[in-house]
């Protein structure tokens, strides 16, 4: 038996959606897929011989993951969070006759879904990318098989390892009004994870989550995304309950 979401619920998650529509969050969420695109696609011209599809796939994977995915999740949270902290309206939301979870419950799976609708786009992008490196410069055109199912395989993990991060990011930036402590977390995250990428306490950090899917232990990759889905789930459940009992956000 299957639960339906609430009226209440769809309703507050409407609103949010309605509200990141007027924010820049979607241009945040076609900007950083398409980036990555172009930067496969000129990295692909400038080599001296043809690459592999699955290499060139794969290396539009690794850039998103070791460090567009963090950045964009570090701003896209904090845009979220925004849209409240900016106007003052938290106490109008939480004066309305609904559980004050459903409000942050609406942002997580708003965040969620953006961030799923960005490695999509990539998804798409990328391919696109390689082919059209290949019109351009038909002597540097990808070589091998375009097996796209291990590529797409590999996004959804990278997006499932990537949830303990979104959660964190997003509690810190629901939590403080300012949008710095957000920026810092997410900054200094990225950077610790980028100097300790080759530490063994590195692939605790949840900013580096993400890009060890790409690792060439399939223990480590496994191990790491079952600590950014269930850390994920379990910071999101905290996030709720600790952030709906909350009277002011400071």
């Amino acid at each position: 038996m299957t639960t339906l979401p609430t009226p209440a619920f769809t309703t507050a998650l409407a609103v949010e959606a309605c509200k990141l529509r007027r924010s820049l969050a979607l241009l945040l969420a076609g900007v950083a897929p398409l980036l990555i695109a172009v930067f496969v696609f000129f990295n692909l011209l400038q080599m001296r011989k043809p690459m592999p599809w699955t290499m060139a796939l794969q290396s539009a994977v690794g850039i998103w993951a070791f460090f567009m995915l963090p950045m964009s999740v570090t701003a896209l949270t904090a845009l979220i969070a925004h849209t409240e902290h900016g106007p003052r309206s938290w106490d109008y939301l939480r004066a309305l006759p609904l559980p004050r979870w459903h409000v942050y419950a609406a942002k997580v799976v708003c965040a969620l879904a953006i961030v799923a609708g960005m490695s999509l786009l990539l998804a798409l992008l990328a391919p696109l990318s390689v082919q059209l490196a290949g019109g351009w410069a038909p002597a540097l055109a990808a070589t091998g098989p375009r097996d796209i199912a291990p590529f797409l395989l590999l996004l959804g993990r990278v997006f499932v390892a990537a949830w303990l991060l979104i959660a964190m990011q997003l509690w810190v930036a629901l939590r403080h009004a300012s949008f710095v402590p957000a920026l810092a977390v997410g900054i200094g995250g990225t950077f610790f994870a980028v100097v300790a990428t080759s530490a063994k306490i590195g692939m605790l950090l949840p900013w580096q989550l993400p890009v060890n899917q790409l690792a060439s232990d399939p223990q480590r990759a496994q191990l790491t995304l079952l600590l950014g889905a269930l850390g994920g789930v379990t910071v999101f459940v905290l996030m709720l309950w600790r952030m709906g009992r909350r009277e002011v956000i400071n």
